[in-house]
């Protein structure tokens, strides 16, 4: 046990993984894209696989790609990525009735590896009742596990497929973090605001001629802060 009410086991962990297959599923053709652009941008296999598997953050990872140059712009893509992650603190916020039952490398390593997809899916759970923490971390570690793959085969792959600019599989990435959305929504219209406001504002920026990260930014703080004053009005 770690803490009242809130376990993790390693029934959890197993049973996280196995509801992560769909979003597997998914997400694979989003990692080829990033390989594929890496190696474009002369990464090699090692360099790939180490930004991969400690960034592990597919709209991070390229942005700071379109930014690469040579020489490297290391600072410039450390902050793009900064930016584009600050979206995880509001998701550690939500998920902290499990996180701060946590200690030592369940809490760190759990941290570490969360995205998008396994926030989303552990906060349906948690809604529906779940008390087992390992559930998110078996969801994020199946992720990294084939994120890794996919990236590294794209990589192999990229001196050999060129992927024309407009390609469907670059559509994955958007099909997968839409429908992510699904699992989120309690079926309350008033939790659609923060979502159409978020997209608003993203076109608002990407339409003034605003180059990324700012439209997915400006996107992400105003649909969070309109989502917390909804919480508050309802609390």
């Amino acid at each position: 046990m770690s803490g009242p009410g809130i376990s993790f086991t390693r029934a959890g962990v197993l049973r996280g993984a196995r509801q992560a297959i769909p979003l597997v599923i998914g997400t694979f053709p989003f990692g080829l894209v990033v390989g594929v652009i890496s190696a474009a941008k002369g990464l090699s296999l090692l360099e790939t696989l180490l930004m991969s598997g400690l960034v592990f953050a597919g709209s991070s990872q390229l942005l700071a790609l379109e930014l690469w140059t040579d020489p490297a712009p290391v600072a410039a893509a450390t902050l793009a990525a900064l930016v584009v992650n600050m979206r995880l603190a509001p998701m550690g916020a939500a998920l902290a009735p499990w996180l701060n039952r946590l200690r030592g490398w369940r809490l760190w390593g759990t941290l570490a590896t969360l995205v998008d997809h396994s926030y989303a899916l552990s906060v349906a759970d948690m809604r529906r009742g779940g008390r087992d923490a390992g559930f998110l971390l078996g969801v994020s570690l199946a992720l990294w596990f084939f994120w890794m793959i996919a990236v590294g085969l794209g990589h192999v792959l990229g001196a050999v497929v060129r992927l024309p600019p407009g390609h469907p599989l670059y559509f994955a990435a958007v099909a997968t973090f839409c429908a992510i959305l699904v699992p989120v929504w309690q079926g309350v219209r008033r939790d659609l605001l923060p979502w159409l406001l978020a997209a608003a504002m993203a076109l608002v920026a990407w339409s003034a001629g605003l180059g990324a990260p700012w439209p997915l930014l400006a996107g992400a703080l105003s649909g969070a802060v309109l989502g917390a004053w909804l919480e508050m009005r309802r609390a």
